[in-house]
């Protein structure tokens, strides 16, 4: 038996003999909150603790102050607070957990998202009473993912966020509002949530980073900063990720632990595709992508951002975009990745003829 097979062993009969704390609560609790991914450990608990949006966070507290709380419609990109600034709203309402537990009712529509969870779940919430001395006075409903929610169930929810107005506030989250009925739109506040200013992501990893003893380089801080782009979410998960498999965080490891191509890796290909001939260039970057496990969609992403430093003239920026936002289009409805990289290569070569010489 291995070290890890024993110490789990221990772990596990000290919870089965346990008579006290340990035995009631369970395994989960015995190892306690070290297990939790940083995402959730770092969790912001109070709406001061919330990164950014201080004017949707501020007019937020304006609402709870007046006890003019209206419906909410929190919607923009994964990672940028949403869910976690409700959650703060409902901690400051309630107060208490017991009270926050009994009066506020938290659903993911990506799992429940038919008509009947509106008809059933919603409405049987909505139509008790709040209980306990509960903060402003009504329930709070909290809807999150909400766009993948069908149109009939949009519509039913739509007729009982209307009926139950009285002892009940709504707070719908999404990605993208467009896929929520106007009837439900125009029925609440609506507040963007735009990706995370990069001093506002960095300041609280830096945070996490002291906290954890994370041994991160500087090109490691700002690959991760790159990567990011303005999702906390995934800014913290790639930073646990590389801690747990690297014992020094640099770039490289970041950019492993992602499966992004390096800019190394792209500085090559670049320079493959522009000076050497087609086929040259294709049989290097598919050999630079096995032996890497590169997708070209990720060599894309990688290309766009090298092409705003290659001193192009305007009209063949313009023409090197379209491209590559094309074979990208195309990758992403199920083209053949070879097809798209022969598109690729054709497209930089007919850039490089379109460049006035110097």
């Amino acid at each position: 038996m291995s070290a890890g097979d024993t110490a789990m062993e221990d772990v596990t009969n000290k919870v089965d003999k346990g008579k006290g704390k340990a035995g009631e609560l369970g395994l989960a609790n015995l190892i306690g909150t070290d297990a939790l991914p940083w995402v959730e450990k770092y969790r912001p608990a109070t709406l001061d603790d919330v990164v950014a949006h201080k004017d949707i966070i501020s007019t937020i507290d304006q609402f709870i102050a007046k006890n003019r709380v209206p419906h909410l419609l929190f919607y923009g990109p994964p990672g940028t607070g949403k869910t976690s600034t409700i959650l703060a709203v409902a901690r400051k309402i309630y107060g208490d957990r017991s009270i926050m537990r009994n009066n506020c009712l938290e659903l993911n529509a990506s799992d429940d998202r038919g008509i009947d969870v509106v008809r059933e779940q919603i409405k049987s919430f909505a139509s008790t009473r709040v209980q306990g001395s509960a903060g402003l006075g009504f329930k709070l409903i909290i809807l999150d993912e909400a766009d993948m929610m069908t149109q009939q169930a949009q519509s039913a929810l739509r007729r009982v966020i209307e009926q139950y107005t009285k002892n009940v506030r709504f707070c719908i989250i999404c990605n993208y509002v467009n896929k929520i009925i106007p009837a439900i739109q125009s029925r609440c506040t609506r507040f963007r949530f735009a990706p995370l200013p990069r001093e506002e992501v960095e300041k609280r990893l830096n945070h996490v980073i002291e906290k954890e003893g994370v041994n991160l380089t500087e090109d490691g801080r700002q690959s991760l900063l790159k990567l990011s782009r303005g999702d906390m979410r995934r800014a913290l998960n790639v930073l646990q990720a590389c801690h747990a498999a690297y014992e020094m965080t640099d770039e490289s490891a970041v950019y492993r632990c992602t499966g992004n191509p390096e800019p190394a890796d792209i500085d090559e290909i670049m320079r493959s595709m522009m000076n050497e001939s087609f086929e040259v260039a294709y049989q290097r970057i598919s050999s630079l992508k096995a032996e890497k496990g590169l997708a070209l969609q990720d060599i894309i992403q990688g290309i766009y951002d090298f092409a705003q430093t290659i001193e192009f003239s305007a009209p063949t920026r313009v023409y090197f975009l379209d491209q590559i936002a094309q074979v990208e289009h195309r990758l992403s409805t199920g083209g053949s990745e070879k097809l798209q990289l022969t598109a690729l290569l054709g497209a930089t070569k007919n850039a490089i003829e379109l460049t006035p010489a110097a």
